[in-house]
């Protein structure tokens, strides 16, 4: 029999809170999230994803000693990274509890003094931690001041179905896109703070050109997260309420995917034995 390639994927956008001081709201964050978590899989999904930074998205100025960010680089000794354990803890627990497939964003910290990554985590149904994906397109203030760029790409498979990774402003790099394309993936997991329509439209727009899926989860106000289909259709987004919420879209990997094979087909040098030598009316570009 085939293989069943079949995901009930829900997307969170959560509050943003941006203090990287306050462990108290570290705690709200994680509240939010493990709520968020139990709704999701009331609601029979097996994959739930989060955006960028989902517990504490550090301000820089607070980071970096005031304004403007180039006042310094960041002091990682102010983030309250006792408290981000306890609720990455408790998140991987419910995680497991649930036998929830978990993903969110969150600094990583490194062996100081070398800056943290900015990453994704990958927490299983059984509450381990498989893989972390570390962006790395990093903004001019992330690179400088913040953050340590990652390296390589990352992959898991539920349900049948291949995920990929981007975070932050990798949406404006189209040859990432296209390299999960040639990974196989049958959808990406792009998790962003920003919360404009411009970078929604272009998380649809890479689903568009490369007929896959892009999962685009953001913070609970201006642009909503949500599921754009392979053909750059929003399947489902959440409530424009500013409030945390899921949109909940069945990922169906079973049927042939036609624009994708074609594409891969064209890709591959199909046109050259079809294109014309020494031919004047083809090699004057002045002529009607």
């Amino acid at each position: 029999m085939p293989e069943t390639k079949h995901v009930r994927l829900a997307v969170a956008q959560t509050v943003l809170r941006e203090d990287p001081r306050d462990g108290a709201a570290f705690r709200d964050s994680g509240g939010d999230i493990r709520r968020l978590m139990r709704e999701a899989r009331e609601a029979g999904a097996t994959l739930l994803h989060f955006p960028e930074s989902a517990i504490c998205f550090p301000d820089k100025y607070i980071l970096c000693g005031g304004e403007p960010a180039e006042a310094g680089p960041a002091n990682w000794e102010l983030f309250a990274w006792d408290a981000l354990s306890r609720e990455l803890t408790a998140i991987a627990g419910l995680a497991r509890e649930l036998k929830l497939w978990t993903v969110l964003g969150s600094a990583h910290r490194l062996t100081p003094p070398t800056r943290p990554h900015n990453s994704l985590y990958v927490i299983s149904d059984r509450g381990q931690l498989v893989t972390r994906y570390d962006e790395r397109m990093l903004s001019n203030t992330k690179i400088n001041y913040l953050y340590t760029p990652g390296a390589g790409t990352r992959t898991f498979t539920v349900g049948g179905l291949r995920f990929g990774l981007l975070l932050g402003m990798e949406v404006h790099f189209p040859e990432l896109f296209l390299e999960q394309e040639r990974l196989d993936v049958d959808c990406v997991l792009f998790s962003t703070h920003n919360d404009d329509e411009f970078t929604a439209a272009e998380a649809r727009g890479h689903a568009a050109t490369n007929s896959y899926w892009v999962s685009y989860a953001a913070p609970a106000r201006g642009a909503t997260s949500g599921v754009a289909s392979p053909a750059g259709h929003w399947e489902a987004r959440c409530p424009g309420s500013g409030k945390p919420g899921l949109a909940i879209v069945d990922l169906d990997g079973s049927q042939e995917n036609l624009a994708r094979q074609w594409r891969r087909t064209a890709r591959s040098r199909i046109y050259e034995p079809h294109t014309v030598q020494n031919d004047s009316r083809s090699d004057d570009l002045h002529a009607f």
